[in-house]
């Protein structure tokens, strides 16, 4: 069966004293470049990260844009707060789920989520949900570990995907490509540098 929202959000509360430590080393080799590359795509004067978990994007927040970020799990936004003090990060934390966000239509020029689809339950509900907020003319950002376009691969990270779920809340048998091109955006678009199962996913509203 399927974890559902609740299930999913207590992992995280349970993960979110050690998440920093975890993901440590796979930061520092790899996703801190990738985090560099999305936000040098972000455009716009009103920017939502969805996801925002224990502020490991804000080093790359732009000065001159009004940024919101949304988070289900109230520990890892506490950690994220107290980020936001020492590092004097202007933005405005909100606990809220990506498959039922409170904002207007057409809020924002641009929303950022690294590494947050993997562990939406209904991944396409909450993606509607991104473009609903998107002003007209504005984009989606994702940086997205999905399944291996190599067979032997993907039928490995599907064997292994149970026990991740129950670890740390993430699929990691995922093809979100396909999920954001089937959502209504004019145009999606994979930089070409993204690699077989992390994908630097742009799609214009």
């Amino acid at each position: 069966m399927k974890p559902d929202r609740i299930t999913i959000k207590k992992r995280y509360d349970r993960l979110a004293p050690y998440f920093d430590g975890l993901e440590a080393m796979m930061e520092g080799l790899m996703f801190k470049k990738w985090r560099k590359r999305l936000w040098a795509k972000v455009e716009g004067e009103h920017i939502l990260e969805v996801g925002v978990g224990t502020g490991k994007n804000f080093t790359f927040y732009p000065h001159s844009a009004r940024m919101t970020a949304i988070d289900f799990s109230e520990k890892m936004l506490a950690i994220a707060e107290q980020k936001k003090a020492r590092k004097f990060i202007d933005v405005d934390l909100q606990v809220m789920d990506v498959e039922g966000l409170w904002f207007a239509d057409n809020s924002f020029d641009t929303v950022v989520a690294s590494f947050v689809f993997c562990s939406v339950p209904s991944p396409r509900k909450g993606l509607r949900e991104l473009y609903r907020v998107c002003k007209p003319g504005g984009q989606i950002l994702l940086l997205e570990h999905v399944i291996s376009s190599k067979p032997w691969l993907a039928r490995l990270m599907k064997l292994l995907n149970p026990v991740v779920l129950r670890l740390f809340g993430a699929n990691i048998n995922r093809d979100t490509v396909k999920s954001v091109q089937a959502c209504g955006f004019n145009s999606v678009f994979v930089d070409p540098r993204s690699s077989d199962v992390i994908k630097l996913i742009q799609a214009r509203k």
